[in-house]
């Protein structure tokens, strides 16, 4: 819990040194005044003088508009039930595994340390298995607990301590954490944070940074604050062991043994997530929690013999930038890209073009059967074979306005073999004849930052020949890129 109340509009000077650290007489005189003001306008409990303390030091002491944030974040914590989050969110079992983070004992500083090694998480994984929600929720606790192991570490030592410590880890980081849905999730997620949780991150340690690591800031660092910015210490390859590295803030006992230290880190491995864990929309678990986000990042939809799943986007800007992502986690489906000049409508499936008795909701059609190829729409690329169990990223330069329509349809072999005619009764009787699922993600882009997001990648000279792909898509105006 971050509440309390506090009787009485003047602070003692050991009670500032004991549980606030160092206070100007006009900044105590601020901090009385906005306590008065929740106490006057809040019911029930208010926040406690440190929680107070961090929103006024976020915003140099600004009441205004430390009031006002302050305010907002109290809402949120309300209409989401996060002051009870440490004794309500138990993580799925995946995270016991594949999320490579836990809290480590503490920094020079008194400090509650917490080590993420980022680079060894397959965030593109794990993201597909339990949903940004779940991450966002998990964050959120680590923040929460954070401030708990401040108040007791405050205790211990006899001084305030406001804040901790984060080590992240890069070794391993690599492309596949810079796919576009994984940095928007990321972007959420710094956002929810910076808002909530001012001044409680004392100090970030980044070690063993990748070449790739300047594409990954040049992503993040708008949306992170400039006083959050200046706590950043960041070492490449092996300079964080020499002098003015981590060891300058943390004692060779604490450093764990894979950075070079003498403390054995009980962090899971992380790795790779297997597909075969991976949930979609439909199947995820039912919380009571009121959910933090509404919408999701990736959505699924079942593909039947008959009735393919369609999803548009409507173009006003030609040389806008279509991306997509989408993993075949059932059977073989074949994938095109369309335009039309026409506007697609959402249709009720014909029941008997659907040779299976079950129907999903999120199958959705929009080009009606009665519509003529070459008339009508026109195929943008020949259509695309895809597995069971691949994962496809692509995009594509539009070059006229109207509607792009994204299809996924049914593989199957020749009906005309007699194989073919033996596989589907083999599958009929296994209940699988019929249906395939895919989980997706699509987003569009004005040219502009498709090119600037290429510029980055292009600045790090590891990426030439992803550049060089790209910028072939980019001088032809409408050819797509699609990678496995």
């Amino acid at each position: 819990m971050i509440f309390r109340s506090l009787p009485g509009d003047k602070l003692e000077a050991e009670y500032i040194e004991r549980y606030l650290g160092h206070l100007t007489p006009m900044q105590e005189s601020t901090l009385i005044h906005l306590r008065q003001w929740l106490q006057e306008t809040h019911k029930g409990k208010i926040p406690k003088d440190e929680h107070i303390l961090r929103f006024l030091r976020a915003w140099d002491f600004n009441m205004e508009k430390a009031r006002e944030m302050l305010c907002q974040s109290l809402s949120w914590r309300k209409q989401y039930q996060v002051d009870y989050i440490l004794q309500t969110w138990h993580p799925p079992p995946i995270f016991e595994e594949y999320y490579a983070g836990c809290w480590h004992y503490h920094d020079r500083d008194g400090r509650p340390l917490y080590i993420l090694r980022l680079g060894q998480i397959d965030t593109k994984g794990l993201l597909k298995a339990v949903g940004e929600e779940a991450i966002l929720r998990h964050v959120l606790s680590i923040n929460e607990e954070g401030q708990r192991r401040c108040e007791e570490n405050t205790h211990l030592c006899g001084s305030p301590i406001r804040s901790w410590t984060c080590l992240v880890d890069l070794e391993g980081l690599n492309m596949r954490h810079l796919w576009r849905p994984g940095v928007k999730a990321l972007l959420r997620i710094i956002e929810v944070v910076e808002a909530n949780y001012p001044e409680t991150l004392g100090r970030l340690l980044i070690v063993r940074a990748p070449r790739v690591f300047p594409v990954l800031w040049t992503l993040i660092s708008p949306f992170i604050n400039e006083n959050s910015r200046r706590k950043f210490l960041i070492y490449s390859g092996n300079n964080y062991q020499g002098p003015g590295g981590i060891s300058d803030y943390l004692d060779k006992e604490i450093i764990p043994d894979f950075l070079g230290g003498e403390s054995m880190c009980n962090i899971p491995e992380g790795g790779l997530v297997p597909k075969s864990l991976y949930q979609s929309d439909d199947d995820a678990e039912t919380s009571d929690h009121i959910r933090l986000w509404t919408e999701t990042i990736y959505h699924s939809a079942f593909i039947y013999k008959g009735a393919p799943h369609e999803i548009a986007a409507e173009i006003l800007e030609v040389e806008s930038v279509i991306t997509w992502d989408f993993d075949v986690l059932r059977g073989d489906v074949l994938f095109s890209l369309f335009h039309s000049k026409r506007a697609p409508e959402v249709r009720q499936k014909d029941p008997a073009s659907v040779t299976t008795t079950t129907t999903s909701s999120n199958n959705v059609q929009l080009m009606d059967k009665n519509w003529v190829l070459g008339a009508d729409y026109k195929m943008l690329e020949a259509p695309l074979v895809c597995r069971e169990g691949e994962s496809i990223q692509g995009s594509h330069v539009t070059r006229w306005p109207g509607f792009y329509i994204l299809q996924w349809k049914m593989h199957s072999p020749s009906s005309g073999s007699s194989m073919a005619r033996v596989d589907d009764v083999l599958a009929s009787l296994q209940g699988s004849s019929h249906k395939c699922k895919v989980m997706y993600y699509f987003e569009v882009l004005a040219s502009e930052d498709f090119r600037g997001s290429m510029s980055s990648l292009e600045s790090c000279s590891g990426f030439s020949q992803l550049s060089g792909v790209t910028n072939s898509s980019n001088k032809s105006h409408s050819s797509s890129v699609i990678s496995r």
